[in-house]
């Protein structure tokens, strides 16, 4: 039985997937769901120590749906040998290996590229190919600090704090997906291959965005501002009677729906809060004064109100309550696959719908090695070729 493509969009390429822990997994999980057809290689089990968390946990299970497993020992030579065999039939190769392990394993691009100059060969580090700091080991908290976001993020003061998601790796992974697609569609012209490459540093620096663009054109360095907006006034976290919920009040015109809404008028005629540059002088007396007025009301009542009148206004989820909200229901970002076993289990499903190609979940996460051999059939292998790479321990 031939495996299901996802979707339609991405079904005529290829991927071999060499990417482990999260950075790669997220730009080959991008492919995947898609519709392209991803063949995860891993090492034979006892050759490696497993990374990324239990295989049966959700961040595997989230990570690695949509794909196929193989095993394969890149370390022998009919491993090496079976894999650059594949490669001659493959759109896309992506590793996330520090710099210099690709070369000491004979499997970087130009090697590759020699095989096969369709490639488009795709490669995520810690902190770039070449540099001082290449073939340091990257990991996510270590691109925060050093790309400056734990900088700015918590409270005044606190010091250093983290982002409660590994947003360096998934961002480079997205980015570097982006990249592949950016470079399928131009090799639709130039009939050529090339190769790509992004880092969790890189992907960390560009995520800053506007914070990032204030120091480069004006020179200011952001520091941390809590749950207020640094630039958008009053925009931030304030206590209602019941919980919290955030407002973005900001420009002359929501300020003033505000004021209206929340029976605040008189705040409107105070003269430290005329205008954006006065109140974001001023804005930690703004927010005791607007402080007063939401304990009044509950956050349910908050919300509604306000955004009934035209301010932008939410509660501040759990992640159970997140899920369990109409309208997150409604998006249907949770969605359903069937296990092996036949039961159902939820994952986060794409974020972005086609009308006509849509994503969908066709396959759990594959255990390992389970759709070696009909692989390598598919990759023109003979039945006497893939005993003869079992023998060899190559798979």
């Amino acid at each position: 039985m031939p495996f299901p493509h996802a979707s339609k969009a991405l079904a005529r390429f290829t991927v071999l997937d060499l990417t482990r822990v999260r950075s790669g997994p997220t730009c080959v999980r991008e492919l995947a769901d898609w519709g392209a057809n991803v063949i995860k290689i891993e090492s034979p089990p006892g050759l490696e120590e497993p990374m990324g968390g239990p295989r049966e946990g959700g961040d595997f299970q989230n990570l690695h749906r949509n794909k196929r497993s193989m095993t394969l020992n890149l370390k022998t030579p009919e491993g090496l040998a079976a894999f650059k065999r594949m490669v001659k039939k493959a759109d896309v190769v992506v590793e996330n290996f520090r710099p210099d392990v690709k070369k000491r394993l004979k499997i970087d691009y130009k090697t590759l590229a020699k095989i096969n100059p369709w490639l488009i060969y795709t490669s995520i580090s810690g902190f770039g190919q070449d540099g001082p700091y290449a073939n340091r080991p990257g990991f996510d908290q270590i691109a925060q600090g050093m790309g400056g976001l734990m900088s700015i993020t918590g409270l005044p003061g606190q010091g250093p704090v983290r982002v409660g998601i590994p947003i360096a790796d998934l961002s480079a992974g997205l980015f570097a997906s982006i990249g592949i697609l950016v470079a399928l569609l131009e090799r639709e012209k130039s009939r050529k291959g090339q190769y790509i490459s992004t880092s969790l540093l890189q992907a960390q620096i560009f995520m800053l965005d506007f914070q990032a663009a204030r120091y480069l054109v004006q020179s200011e360095v952001a520091k941390q501002a809590g749950n207020n907006h640094p630039t958008s006034i009053p925009t931030g976290v304030f206590k209602t009677k019941d919980g919290y919920v955030n407002i973005a009040a900001t420009g002359q015109k929501i300020w003033q729906r505000f004021c209206e809404a929340a029976d605040a008028t008189e705040l409107l005629h105070k003269p430290e809060y005329q205008g954006g540059t006065a109140r974001s002088k001023n804005r930690d007396a703004l927010n005791a004064e607007i402080q007063t007025y939401m304990e009044q009301r509950t956050s349910a009542d908050w919300v509604e109100r306000l955004n009934a009148a035209g301010v932008p206004c939410g509660p501040i989820y759990a992640i159970d309550d997140m899920f369990a909200d109409p309208q997150v229901k409604h998006l249907k970002i949770a969605q359903s696959v069937t296990k092996k076993d036949k039961s159902k289990m939820q994952l986060v499903a794409q974020p972005v719908t086609l009308s006509r190609t849509p994503s969908r979940f066709v396959a759990p996460p594959p255990e390992i090695g389970q759709h070696t051999d009909a692989v390598l059939k598919e990759f023109g292998f003979s039945a006497r070729d893939i005993a003869a790479l079992h023998k060899a321990k190559a798979v």
